[in-house]
Order: structure tokens, then C-alpha cells, then sequence
């Protein structure tokens, strides 16, 4: 098992030129905006300030890097959904996220965070499909899990699993899903033992 709680701020990136060396492994995370990635970021570190949480949601435009060691990497993308920003910045955007998950040789894995009380919006599909596209594998974190009562959550669960499974099939990707619950850390040592597989 990796220790996630040695992570520190590595550099940020605006589109993928920017970006550190194409080298090692590393694993990104998205999301919409109000999804909770900075949270699960912060958990899953143990710091509570690592990735930066927002009271105004889409502040994030540019593609942080955490550091793990000199070969391992985290990586925050963009979140989307709620940003005030102009249609051409969302689009540009778009375009260098779309980039980035196509030509990045060292990226192992994308998790891919929804509210567990709305998953698989438009833009979480688009996530999904644009990795299995990529051949990359897919690990769905269904966020704020404390929210819903056990029963709710796990029916929330089994049909994004449902849903994952159709795409699964079309592609033969590894794609995978999980409740997750930043306050109550549940899910925490499922998310660590994924995140560890593909950054072995």
C-alpha cells in the first residue's frame, strides 16, 4: 500500500505542455465542481489543505499535481458544472482535458467523483467514456455517501455499477465503482487499495 500522506503540492498546469515530465505513473481525478474531489483528495492525503475546497464551486481551472515520490503522482483536474466562467474558456478546457487523458503516457488510472444523490450526469459519462476510449481504466467514487442512508446508497451504487458494466462490456475496460464519505471516511482504505494497484 502506497502512503498517500506524503503527497505535496507539485506544480500547476494550464494545458498538458505545461505539465511535468511524461514519466513514472500518476492517477487523475475529476469531477463537477460541487462532486467533493477536493475533499476526497484531502482525505485520502490526510491533509486538510492539500487540494484547495471552494465555497464558490468551478474556482478550479487548472490541472494540479501532487507528488508522491520522484515516480508517482495525484492529479486534480478541472471540475465542472456550476463554473462561471465564459463558454470559450469551458470549451478550451474541455480540449486540453480531452489531451491530457488521450496523450499522457503516465497516466495509470482516472477516478472518476459524482454525488452519490446524482450520478452519471452528462459530464461523468463523458469522463467515462472519453477514458475507456483511451483504454484507461475507470474507478467511480460516489461521494458524500453519509448523506444517504445504507439502503439508498447501495441501490445508488449497484446502478452506476449497472450503468459502468454496459460500457465495460463494449470496451473489456477495468471499470470499477465505490461509495465514498469524506466526514466519515467510508470507502477510504477501497479507494487507497485501487489507487495503490495502479500506481504500483
Amino acid at each position: 500500500m502506497i502512503n498517500f500522506q506524503i503527497a505535496q503540492f507539485l506544480t500547476s498546469a494550464s494545458k498538458i505542455s505545461q505539465c511535468p515530465s511524461d514519466v513514472g505513473a500518476e492517477v487523475a481525478f475529476a469531477g463537477r465542481s460541487n462532486a467533493g474531489k477536493s475533499s476526497c483528495i484531502n482525505t485520502l492525503t490526510a491533509q486538510g489543505r492539500l487540494a484547495r475546497t471552494s465555497k464558490t464551486p468551478g474556482r478550479t481551472q487548472l490541472i494540479n499535481f501532487f507528488s508522491l515520490d520522484d515516480e508517482r503522482r495525484l492529479v486534480d483536474l478541472p471540475g465542472y458544472g456550476f463554473a462561471k466562467v465564459p463558454l470559450e474558456v469551458k470549451r478550451q478546457w474541455e480540449k486540453h482535458l480531452e489531451e491530457y487523458l488521450r496523450k499522457r503516457n503516465s497516466l495509470k488510472g482516472l477516478v472518476v467523483l459524482m454525488d452519490v444523490r446524482h450520478p452519471l450526469r452528462d459530464f461523468d459519462r463523458n469522463m467515462v467514456e472519453w477514458a475507456v476510449q483511451s483504454q484507461l481504466p475507470v474507478h467511480a467514487v460516489l461521494t458524500k455517501a453519509d448523506k444517504l442512508k445504507r439502503g439508498p446508497a447501495n441501490s445508488a451504487l449497484l446502478g452506476v455499477q449497472k450503468a459502468l458494466a454496459e460500457l465495460e462490456t463494449l470496451e473489456g475496460q477495468d471499470v470499477t465503482a465505490q461509495l465514498f464519505s469524506a466526514t466519515k471516511k467510508t470507502g477510504l482504505d477501497q479507494l487507497r487499495e485501487r489507487l495503490s494497484l495502479w500506481l504500483q
